[in-house]
């Protein structure tokens, strides 16, 4: 039987979101240090080495992003239908999926690294640098990755404190260690990938310990129903359609990279700069699509579609008001902003050529990023996937009549537009996602 769904209340958004938005304030601050300290070095090799084997690891265990928005969705409906014993089996499934992820990274690791090379080469220097960093920190890649899935099953039950207390933990022993592996005891590059290495276990680790309550069930070893051929089926269309919009979503992230590229060193170093404008938006509305996700798959896992529309509206609206004041903050302070990122007067130039649409894009992806929330906590996966598609094809239309024309300008104006039909083509059909809750519920 389904539990009788909670009031969804201002207060019940923000406590689920603002520790979202916390922890990923912090994450940036990570980067900083890891360079900061083998910056002390004195050589340039080991900065380049760093930064370049953190993109190719973060980018391998992006891969299974899926497992976060996938874990979230499904642990949400099973906490608003009652269902404890599903809840602590698909902790166990998350867990399984996430060690076998990064035991398969490890395996794999030198065919992953020599591609990543061949897409990014380096220096003889740098990539022999990056090698070694690799090969040290990508043990810690079942931890990483097993930290997804539980991390989505906390916010399924907005235990977003946990989160926040986890992020905090795996920057803090990261920097400490930091400091102590590079600059007291002189390990260099080997030393901040043994720090990570460290810090990520001992995150999944203190993850774990949030999640001790779920292990005192029997059905989290019920392996009947872990195993259950149903559930694992539905488990597998669920993220198999995350991971193929997501795929889906970074081709057009990266195709915008390179296609800027060819826009010379400087329209490039400009869009690099404008991009952080766009990171600084996904990370403060974050917090505000898990809420969306949470409540929307509570409410869907209890029948109860009033609670649902309610969830979707408040989180949209404070999502609004997050987006209009990055607007507005864009618009006075961005022109500061890009100053500070960049010294080179071209540069700061050809980047204030472009920051209208920086001020435009907090607006014109609100919809997109918050149905995006609604639509993980609904499990409608396979609606996520399709409008996607649909955006895929329209970014490329706008790519092929506007870049011509409009050069860099039409690249910003294909990315925009994107957002926006991702937005309008799910808002399409949100309708369908309530009257499949209605029918349910009337049942």
């Amino acid at each position: 039987m389904a539990e009788t769904a909670r009031p969804v209340t201002h207060g019940r958004v923000l406590k689920i979101a603002l520790p979202i938005v916390i922890s990923n304030v912090t994450v940036p601050i990570l980067g900083a240090v890891d360079t900061g300290v083998v910056g002390q070095l004195g050589l340039a090799a080991p900065i380049g080495a760093v930064g370049l084997g953190a993109v190719v690891l973060t980018g391998l265990y992006w891969v299974f992003g899926f497992l976060r928005m996938g874990t979230t969705g499904l642990t949400s409906q099973a906490v608003g239908a009652g269902q404890a014993g599903e809840v602590a089996a698909l902790l166990t499934r998350a867990l399984m999926i996430g060690f076998a992820g990064g035991v398969a990274v490890i395996a794999l690791q030198w065919p992953l690294f020599a591609a990543a090379f061949l897409v990014a080469p380096a220096s003889d220097e740098v990539e022999g640098l990056a090698r070694g960093y690799m090969a040290i920190r990508v043990w810690s890649a079942p931890a990483m990755i097993a930290l997804y899935g539980v991390t989505g099953w906390l916010i399924a039950q907005e235990r977003t404190r946990a989160v926040l207390a986890i992020q905090v933990l795996m920057n803090g022993v990261n920097v400490a260690l930091d400091l102590w592996f590079v600059l007291g005891l002189g390990w260099g590059v080997e030393g901040v990938a043994r720090a990570t290495v460290i810090a990520e276990w001992g995150g999944l680790a203190l993850g774990l310990w949030f999640c001790r309550a779920a292990f005192g069930v029997p059905a989290w070893r019920d392996w009947r129903r872990v195993f259950d051929r149903a559930r694992l089926r539905n488990m597998a269309s669920v993220n198999g359609d995350i991971l193929l919009r997501s795929l889906m979503l970074q081709a057009i992230f990266m195709s915008f990279l390179f296609l800027g590229a060819g826009f010379g060193d400087v329209t490039l170093a400009a869009n690099q700069v404008l991009l952080q404008f766009l990171n600084i938006t996904a990370h403060a509305l974050d917090g505000f699509a898990f809420a969306a996700e949470a409540i929307v798959g509570q409410a869907c896992g209890a029948r109860a579609l009033a609670v649902l529309r309610r969830g979707a509206l408040l989180s949209s609206l404070w999502g609004l008001v997050i987006c209009a004041a990055l607007a507005l903050g864009f618009a006075l302070c961005g022109g500061a902003i890009i100053d500070f990122m960049a010294r080179a007067p071209e540069v700061q130039a050809e980047a204030r050529a472009y920051l209208a649409y920086m001020v435009a894009a907090p607006l014109a992806g609100l919809a997109a990023w918050m149905l995006d929330g609604i639509f993980i906590g609904a499990t409608r996966s396979r609606d996520m996937r399709n409008m996607m598609a649909v955006s895929l094809v329209i970014y490329v239309l706008s790519l092929v009549a506007l870049v011509p024309l409009m050069g860099n300008h039409g690249l910003w104006l294909a990315l925009l537009f994107s957002f926006v039909a991702r937005g309008v083509t799910l808002g399409m059909r949100y309708p369908v996602l309530e009257r499949a809750v209605g029918a349910v519920a009337l049942a």
